[in-house]
Order: structure tokens, then sequence, then C-alpha cells
């Protein structure tokens, strides 16, 4: 299993929160292997956010059923 780290911004207009998966370099969402390590990255960013945004570790995406 891997992890994934969510950015949650304010939607300036609605107030509302909105939620962004990181990426890679090749746009694909990022994922971390151990959640120790994504604990630490989600918490250095969140430290380290001008703008106020909170980083959140999740697990992988929920699988879809196929039609």
């Amino acid at each position: 299993m891997s992890y994934n780290i969510m950015k949650i911004m304010k939607d300036p207009n609605s107030d509302k929160n909105i939620h962004v998966l990181l990426t890679d370099g090749l746009s694909q969402i990022w994922g971390i292997e151990t959640l120790n390590e994504a604990v630490k990255i989600a918490g250095m960013l969140t430290e380290n956010s001008d703008s106020g945004h909170i980083y959140e570790v999740r697990g992988e995406p929920c699988p879809t059923k196929e039609k």
C-alpha cells in the first residue's frame, strides 16, 4: 500500500474546502511507500505553507467497480 498527500485549500469565492492530490513530475499521483515518511512530509509542507494550506495523508484511492 502506498500513501498520498492531499492539499486542502479554501475556495475564496465560496469558502468551501478544495482537496487536491499532489502529483509527481510526470503528473501521476505521488505515492509514498511508508506512513511515517508520508506523515513527516505532510507536516513539513503544512509548517512551510505561506498560504496557510493544510496537507493530510490518505491511503490509496478506493478501487472502482468496472462496468
